[in-house]
């Protein structure tokens, strides 16, 4: 038995279709584009499909706990491998190295009323003493030391003016022990080749090696040091 057709249905029944043909097929590349990136994408999600399948990770609702497990092993393997890194090879420890030792630099300084080349003062020790010291126990100390090694020990200063040099050189006289002398370096030879910012005591030998000490802990003893520059010549 047949019908006749209805509006907006065929002689099947079926509703009509508004389907319009582009005069020219090329205005159905994007589509055919898109097509293809669908198609592409769908293979990539069917290969992760197949690479998860053997360990149970393509159930619904079971990525979100796979993403989660990978960060917690990528934290716990990032906390094993600091620890393993800090090991007691790479814990600080004690400089048992031998002090800097450099030479001393050529110039003159004061010392007492006339100029001498600063390489003359050799087996001694010269304690470069900046403005705001405030070390008299250590001075003491130093003093004290080179006596007990027969040694000689001069108080430097950097003293732009003749006032600047005779309030320093209160130092010697009140933590010198009576065997300290008073050197201006009023050009900065020394404290500029050794950048003394801070007490520092140069042990020089005979022939002009000297030893550098910027740290004096308390009960420092440099008397053995002191000492061997005596017995080098």
């Amino acid at each position: 038995m047949s019908f006749a057709s209805e509006p907006g249905q065929d002689d099947g029944g079926l509703p009509s279709l508004n389907i319009e043909i582009p005069d020219d097929a090329r205005e159905l590349a994007r589509d055919v584009l898109a097509y293809h990136r669908e198609l592409r994408a769908r293979r990539r999600r069917e290969r992760i499909l197949r690479l998860l399948r053997p360990f149970g990770f393509i159930r619904h609702g079971t990525i979100f706990p796979l993403i989660a497990t990978c960060v917690a092993m990528s934290m716990l393997i990032g906390a094993m491998l600091s620890v393993m890194t800090i090991s007691p090879a790479s814990a600080p420890t004690l400089d048992t190295s031998p002090p800097p030792q450099s030479h001393l630099p050529v110039g003159n300084v004061q010392l007492g009323s006339g100029t001498v080349p600063v390489a003359s003062l050799t087996d001694a020790v010269l304690v470069l003493i900046p403005p705001t010291c405030g070390c008299g126990t250590t001075l003491e100390m130093l003093a004290k030391q080179s006596a007990q090694a027969h040694v000689g020990i001069y108080f430097v200063y950097d003293a732009p003016t003749p006032s600047a040099l005779t309030r320093m050189a209160g130092l010697t006289s009140r933590y010198g022990g009576g065997v300290a002398r008073t050197v201006a370096d009023n050009s900065g030879v020394l404290f500029y080749a050794f950048e003394s910012y801070s007490l520092t005591a140069l042990l020089v030998h005979h022939d002009g090696t000297v030893e550098i000490h910027r740290s004096f802990p308390s009960g420092f003893d440099l008397t053995p040091a002191l000492r061997g520059l005596r017995d080098t010549h």
